[in-house]
This record gives structure tokens, sequence and C-alpha cells, in this order.
């Protein structure tokens, strides 16, 4: 097969493995209602089980990453789905809050964490030239977007049509898909594109431990998924509690995932042009800015769309430009792991935005102490990134 052919296969399979696995995890938030009224279930029950699989999907995601960059992403993301499948088909049957901690946090959480997009994505920048790996970046992630632009509306047909508990059967089924994509990527775990073959994995992450950038852009990322996990989870029923039809969030979810295409893919090709970190530090003062405006404003059903339409532009737009400074700092060998590192501090931000958006509502019957917390931590996060040294390392001639 000609090298053409081979880097348009991965490319494919890598960009479909993103848009199921990100598309199916982003529906999650439109089970929130029915699954709660139908079980006599608090939001904060429902809240603790996506908020687990957030922190688990965090937890597991750099060890996935280490097995990828040790024996290759094929086999990973194949294992992967079949767990994640497993997950979603017992949060379907679950029938105490303790038994859908355990399969749609721990299960679930571990299955999309085997399955990340981040995976796909260390796969296809290998195959490709250095000059086009922040464009991969960027059409890797918006791929995913997709995801979630037909997902969101499949999901919510599929609760109006048959109730949430056959959705979710249905939603189990479709994740297998994954198992035959894994299989046509490439299990190359080195190739000779500049990588560090002579580093062991202690060694690069005792290397990115010891650089400051690494650590801001870890505590930056973790606001990320403060904002992105709050609103894929919440949103939906915060839009129902201000009297809007059901159907307003999920269009207003799909809506993300589309306009989330857009800034992907711009966020790719800005971030291989000019400075990634000034990117971030604008990207996350938008999100303040956006964030304050939808509490100023009133909640009417054209400003829902609009607020979802701007956080689309600026919701994974994130993701190339972060995985783009670990790939232009540190080099692509242990990619999958370090990015997962630092994946971790996001999923750490998205277990308190999911698991406090629950909790502080039932407490106080509101999400605005959260949405003004998401101000906050936008402006921080600004700030956070522009600091950080985006220069190639230069590799100490003895590593400890």
């Amino acid at each position: 097969m000609p090298n053409w052919q081979k880097v348009a296969m991965v490319m494919v399979a890598g960009c479909l493995i993103s848009l199921v696995g990100y598309g199916v995890r982003s529906s999650f938030g439109l089970f929130l209602s029915p699954m709660t009224i139908d079980q006599d279930w608090s939001r904060e029950t429902f809240a603790l089980a996506l908020a687990l699989q957030n922190l688990l999907w965090g937890v597991a995601l750099p060890i996935a990453g280490a097995l990828a960059d040790r024996y290759g992403p094929r086999y990973v993301l194949a294992g992967g789905a079949a767990i994640y499948a497993l997950g979603v088909w017992g949060m379907a049957e679950a029938e105490s809050p303790s038994l859908l901690h355990l399969a749609g946090g721990i299960a679930v959480g571990t299955g999309v964490a085997f399955t990340a997009f981040s995976l796909a994505l260390a796969a296809m920048v290998r195959v490709v030239s250095p000059g086009r790996r922040s464009l991969v970046l960027g059409v890797g992630t918006a791929a995913g977007s997709l995801g979630q632009v037909v997902f969101s509306p499949v999901a919510q047909g599929f609760i109006g049509a048959y109730g949430w508990h056959t959705a979710l059967l249905l939603l189990a089924a479709i994740t297998l898909v994954i198992i035959p994509l894994a299989c046509a990527l490439s299990n190359t775990v080195a190739a000779s594109q500049g990588l560090t073959t002579d580093q062991t994995l202690r060694q690069a992450l005792s290397e990115a431990r010891d650089h400051r950038g690494y650590i801001l852009l870890t505590a930056g990322f973790f606001v990320c998924g403060f904002h992105v996990a709050f609103v894929t989870v919440h949103f939906p029923a915060y839009v129902q509690d201000l009297g809007l039809a059901p159907f307003v969030g999920a269009i207003a979810i799909s809506l993300i995932g589309l306009f989330n295409i857009i800034g992907s893919f711009a966020s790719g090709v800005f971030g291989q042009r000019w400075s990634k970190k000034y990117g971030l530090a604008g990207i996350y003062s938008l999100r303040a800015l956006a964030i304050l405006l939808l509490l100023i404003f009133p909640k009417t059903e054209l400003a829902i769309y609009v607020f979802a339409s701007v956080m689309g532009l600026l919701w994974l737009s994130t993701v190339p430009l972060t995985v783009g400074i670990v790939e232009k700092v540190f080099g692509v060998r242990y990619l999958a792991t370090l990015f997962g590192v630092v994946f971790l501090s996001h999923q750490i931000g998205g277990f308190l935005g999911v698991w406090l958006g629950g909790y502080l509502y039932d407490r106080i019957g509101s999400y605005d102490a959260i949405w003004w917390a998401g101000v906050a931590f936008g402006v921080a996060a600004a700030i956070v990134h522009l600091p950080i040294n985006e220069k190639p390392l230069t590799r100490r001639a003895a590593m400890g």
C-alpha cells in the first residue's frame, strides 16, 4: 500500500474514533432529567456518577497513554471500547446509586480514557511531517466535535422514541464500532521523524516535572475541564429549569459541537503560525466573558443558542494548542503519556465542575455559583498561560 494511502487510512480511522468516543459521552447530560425523575434520584447522585467518570478518565488516561506509547494504540483502543460499552450498558441497568457510580463512573470513565481522542491524535501526528502536526491536531479534535453534533440530537431522538433505558443500550452498541477502527491504525510505537528513542518514560516524566511551562499548562487545563464538564452535564437541565423545552438543551449541546469544529480547526491553523500560549490565554479570557454575558442578559431561547455557539468556538480549541505545546517542547515519543498527565488536571477540574454543580443545585436550587466560579477560573487560566516557554527543550547530555 502506498504511503499516502496508509496516512489517509490512519487519518480517517483516528477521526472516526474521536467522533464516536467523544460523541457518545457528550450526550450523557441529556439523561440527567429523565433518569433522575424515573429513578427518584437527586441531581447530585447522577452528577457524582459523571464526576467520577471524568476523574477516572483523567486517572486512567496516563496509563492508557503509556501503554499506547510502549505497545501501540491498537489494542489499547479496542480494549477500551469493550469497557466503554460495558459501562454504558451498566448505566442502563443500574437500579441503585452505587451501581450507577460503578458503571457510569468507574467503568465508563476507564473506557473513555482507553478510547480517548488524544490516543488517536498521538497516532495521527506520528504519520505526518512536523510542519503538519498542528493542523492534524486541529482536524482530529474537530472530528470529536462532529461527534457531539451528531450524537446530541441522535441521543435525544432515542430518548424520545424509546426511553432513556433503550437509548443507553443503543449508545453502548455504537461504541463497539471503535474496535474495527482501532485495527486500522498503525501500531508502530516509534518512527524516524525525530523521535527520541534513547529516553525512558521515567526520564521523560522527570524532564516534564522540572519544566515550569509544563506545570503551568497542567494548571491551566484544570479550568478547561471545569468549564467543559459542567456545561456538558448540567446545561440541558439548566435550560429546562429556565422553562424552555428539552430540545433546546439538545440543540444547544449540538451547536457547541458544530461551532467547535470551526474552533478546533481554526485553533490548529492558529497554532501552526502563531504563539500557542497566547492563543490559550485568549480562549480562556473569551470563555469568562461569554459566561459573564450569559449571567447578565435575559435567558431567552436565542440567548441560549448564541451562548452555545460562542462556547463551541472556544470549546475544544484548547486541545490542539495544549497538545501542540507538549509536542513542541518535548517531542512525540511520549506525547500520549505527557498529555495524559496534563489531561488528569483537566479531569480533576471536570470532576469538581460536575459534582459541585449537582451538589450546589440540590442545596441552593441554582447553578449561579458555579457559573460565577467559571468566570473567575477563566480569568485565572488566561493569566497562568502567559509565562509558558514554548521553545523546544534542549536535551541534557546525561539523563539522571
